[in-house]
């Protein structure tokens, strides 16, 4: 269960967070006075700390760097009025993760906190990279797999790691680039700074200069305050740049910058600031593909891969499908309350044929469905949910199943999934791809046109959802 602290001397404040959470895996910790809360952080190591800028015993700025010295990597969120901006703004600079304005929006509120559970996450859990000795899977926090392939990316992990080097994780959508980035940060010498993650494919090309970088008050509409951004907050540490393929061509030249010389320019500033960062980065583009169209480039390419670990697709990993189901009913069953310890011969047999666009991801969420159905200590093929194949069923018999229908819904709510959005994204992306390429007999380029993407991405898409554009073509 994540651990929350909220301090504040307003109890006000308090009943609202706990009205809002009180019925969520979250455990509330409560402090009205900086020394309380300080003495609460001392002992229960929370995950995540909402703290108050003003408080009646010192200032939320003390508060915060006594808190930050205890253990510098807890993501601290600042929640203020609009008099104590600049304080908010000198504690962002300080290592604070972010702050918010009273009074709270929830629906804000629970998207901060969600980015700063997932990146405590990512900071404190150090996941364990097989050894000769440990390749199953045992542990809840190792990454599984002892296919040749996998084999490789752990030694590329070991040689890299201690190396102050910028490193690049290719691999399709699901296959473990963030693990990976998390084990090279927690085996290197910058394992005790900060660590910072961005997605950029998740956030529009007008934004991610910002969030990356940071801005000044005014430098584009909106701009009411400075703001301090990821790679400034990772001074010190290590920077994951998830999907930098989908950077736009400015942010990859500022980014260049970064990577030669250590500085960049917040967006609206003149003024250059110093960092001393390691960048990891990820993509499950074909970077060489992207430079030769002239839509990446290639200086910041060769920058980008110094050293390259490529991550193999769930359907090239022989033998590592079983292992990576025995460990996901391992580390969910007692969640779900379920003892499921078996998996039937032909379970694991629809399982291995299955083409897992979606890879480790799609697989981990098809364990948690199908513990959800499960009666009993084995696995049987009826609980788990409708795969589709790929290789059996042919491309107009896919157009023609309504996949993400009403039916669907009814039936994941029935099932109290637990992974809902990415499942019907996945279906509804699936669905319309193939109907479009049904249209266009195949012809890619008027696809991107109609669906308003480009041919990269359209390709990226394909690639993650198995569809075969062959099967199309009349």
């Amino acid at each position: 269960m994540q651990k929350l602290l909220v301090i504040d001397d307003e109890s006000a404040i308090l009943h609202a967070f706990e009205r809002a959470f009180a019925n969520e895996e979250i455990n509330l910790l409560t402090a009205q006075t900086a020394a309380e809360g300080e003495a609460i952080f001392a002992t229960e190591r929370p995950d995540v700390v909402v703290l108050d800028l003003r408080l009646p015993d010192k200032s939320g700025l003390e508060c915060f760097e006594q808190l930050h010295s205890l253990d510098p990597r807890t993501p601290v969120i600042f929640i203020t009025g609009h008099g104590t901006v600049e304080t908010a703004i000198q504690a962002t600079k300080l290592g604070a993760y972010d702050y918010l304005f009273k009074p709270l929006e929830l629906d804000q509120l629970r998207e901060v906190l969600d980015k700063a559970f997932q990146l405590s996450r990512m900071i404190r859990v150090q996941p364990v990279v097989p050894g000769s000795d440990d390749v199953s899977g045992s542990r809840e926090d190792t990454i599984v797999g002892r296919c040749a392939a996998m084999m490789e990316v752990y030694q590329a992990i070991g040689r890299v790691a201690p190396q102050n080097i910028t490193v690049l994780l290719l691999g399709e959508s699901g296959t473990g680039k963030e693990i990976v980035a998390q084990a090279i940060y927690h085996h290197s010498a910058r394992a005790n700074g900060p660590f910072q993650a961005i997605n950029c494919a998740a956030i529009p090309d007008t934004l991610l200069e910002s969030e990356i970088f940071g801005h000044e008050r005014g430098s584009f509409t909106g701009a009411d305050r400075q703001r301090i951004g990821k790679l400034e907050q990772a001074d010190g540490g290590t920077l994951f740049l998830d999907e930098v393929g989908d950077m736009s061509p400015l942010t990859q030249a500022k980014l260049l910058r970064v990577l030669q010389d250590q500085t960049f320019e917040r967006v609206g500033s003149n003024t250059s600031t110093t960092v001393d960062v390691r960048i990891i980065a990820a993509t499950n583009h074909d970077l060489k593909q992207l430079v030769s169209e002239g839509l990446f480039r290639a200086d910041l390419y060769f920058r980008l891969s110094v050293v390259t670990i490529e991550l193999p697709p769930l359907r090239s990993r022989n033998g590592d499908i079983g292992l990576l189901t025995e460990h996901f009913l391992r580390r969910y069953g007692a969640e779900f309350g379920k003892e499921v310890t078996t998996v039937a011969p032909e379970t694991l047999k629809l399982l291995t044929a299955y083409a897992w666009p979606g890879n480790v991801r799609e697989l981990e969420s098809v364990i948690k469905q199908s513990l959800l159905r499960a009666r009993g200590s084995v696995l049987l093929p009826e609980f788990l949910p409708p795969l589709i194949s790929h290789t059996d069923a042919s491309a107009s018999s896919v157009v023609n199943e309504r996949l993400l229908t009403q039916e669907f819904i009814t039936d994941r709510l029935r099932e109290d999934s637990t992974n809902l959005y990415a499942e019907a994204i996945s279906l509804a992306e699936r669905q319309l791809f193939c109907q479009v390429l049904e249209h266009t007999r195949g012809n890619q380029l008027q696809a991107a046109r109609i669906l308003g993407i480009s041919r990269v991405t359209l390709r990226s898409k394909l690639r993650a959802l198995g569809i075969d554009v062959s099967t199309f073509i009349k």
